[in-house]
């Protein structure tokens, strides 16, 4: 799209990547305003930054001249009708992302772990080389205080998600694979279903461009033949002392440091290493929120894949050896928690205690054949509550000496906050 409209409401503005893409439209001169169902820290943020968002679904503004909508918004939302009505064109999220995309060198970041975490840091990098990067970023950056970075519209640093096949409306000149394991079951039914996505966005990365990735991970290897551009191995690359802990984010240092450094070749690296030493993360990654009033240490993190859970309880068991470790877990999507039912209760088990909230059903699902009790069941010292409340009480309750974890997509982390207010 080489002319931006003058006026776009955003439905689902509060999502995380919406609210980002609102912020950027907002720094290009666009006149945003925009919707959701409920306030959230995303909306706070954009009334900060004096972007209008009602709460609740209803009447399109006047003036309008383009919607975007998020993938959790149907096709029967109120405005998105009022808008057909009126012939105002409707554009997704993700079709957005790819219009910015084929106007700029993009650096795209997928994988199934890490992503977010990765590009705050590329973001990081070219900001403190100077390379003004903009970037739209899965979560709200320390560094930044928000999920976008202003910068120049020819060099675009965005997280790209591989569910639905999302990714693929991008166009990057540098892409990184941070790993690959099955996730989405509810769109992909097998490893290789998602490898052939991954294979795709492989083989449509040009020539003169980069491919991020380990080649070594046999996972991603079987997909790297479809390769034109060159593969950058970022296990190669040396990284110091990080804020952040556990060697999974050392790994996701390695591949930020490497995409930085294609994407902007006088980066000097030892100016990058600095960068990263010194990168704050992201809101929910491992976020330290405060002490209960019995001394129990609160944190909250957002890993919802058993490899995310059981990466992140290692980390902590290095970071905090000899301390007791509660885990307060939101399961994401009935579909995930069946699919992997069991490696999230070995996952959970490497906790001292762990306490499974209801299971958070962030898109409409048509069976429901586990739930949060049926995950407790097949742990050895799991157990399941149906609400907050009590779950809160339960945490309370713990001692000092005790690292509390409230943990999932979904918004355990209100309990994190009420644990520490």
């Amino acid at each position: 799209m080489d002319v931006l409209p003058t006026k776009v409401h955003l439905v689902g503005i509060g999502g995380i990547g919406m609210s980002a893409l609102a912020q950027l439209l907002a720094s290009r001169g666009v006149a945003i305003s925009g919707s959701d169902r409920e306030a959230s820290p995303t909306t706070e943020l954009l009334a900060q930054k004096g972007i209008s968002v009602s709460i609740g679904h209803g009447e399109l503004p006047d003036g309008v001249e383009m919607i975007i909508y998020s993938d959790a918004i149907p096709a029967d939302n109120p405005e998105r009708v009022a808008a057909r009505l009126r012939g105002i064109p409707e554009r997704s999220y993700f079709s957005m992302l790819g219009e910015i995309s084929r106007h700029a060198k993009t650096v795209a970041v997928t994988g199934t772990h890490g992503k977010t975490t990765v590009t705050g840091m590329i973001a990081r990098i070219l900001r403190d080389a100077g390379a003004e990067p903009t970037a739209i970023v899965g979560s709200i950056v320390s560094d930044f205080g928000s999920n976008f970075l202003p910068g120049r519209d020819d060099l675009f640093v965005v997280e790209a998600c591989e569910y639905r096949n999302h990714l693929l409306e991008l166009s990057p000149e540098v892409l990184v694979i941070t790993n690959i394991e099955l996730d989405h079951t509810d769109f992909f039914p097998s490893l290789k279903v998602l490898q052939e996505t991954m294979r795709r966005a492989v083989e449509a990365v040009p020539p003169h461009g980069a491919i991020i990735t380990n080649p070594q991970d046999p996972h991603v290897a079987v997909i790297l033949p479809a390769a034109k551009a060159r593969v950058i191995d970022y296990t190669r690359m040396a990284v110091g002392e990080l804020r952040l802990l556990g060697e999974f984010n050392r790994e996701n240092a390695r591949a930020a440091l490497a995409a930085a450094q294609a994407a902007y070749p006088a980066l000097s690296l030892e100016a990058g290493v600095k960068s990263l030493s010194d990168f704050h993360g992201s809101w929910r990654r491992f976020q330290y929120k405060g002490e209960t009033p019995n001394g129990a240490i609160v944190y909250d993190d957002y890993a919802h894949h058993p490899t995310a859970v059981r990466k992140t309880l290692i980390a902590a068991r290095e970071r905090f050896p000899g301390m007791r470790i509660v885990v307060a877990f939101h399961p994401h999507l009935h579909s995930r928690t069946e699919s992997f039912l069991q490696e999230f209760a070995d996952a959970l088990d490497l906790a001292d205690r762990a306490i499974v909230a209801p299971i958070y059903e962030a898109r409409t699902e048509v069976r429901h054949a586990v739930s949060n009790a049926t995950l407790a069941a097949a742990g050895k010292h799991i157990e399941s509550m149906d609400s907050f409340d009590d779950i809160r009480n339960a945490l309370a309750a713990e001692a000092a000496g005790t690292i509390i974890i409230t943990m999932g997509a979904g918004d355990i982390y209100k309990v994190a906050e009420q644990l520490v207010g």
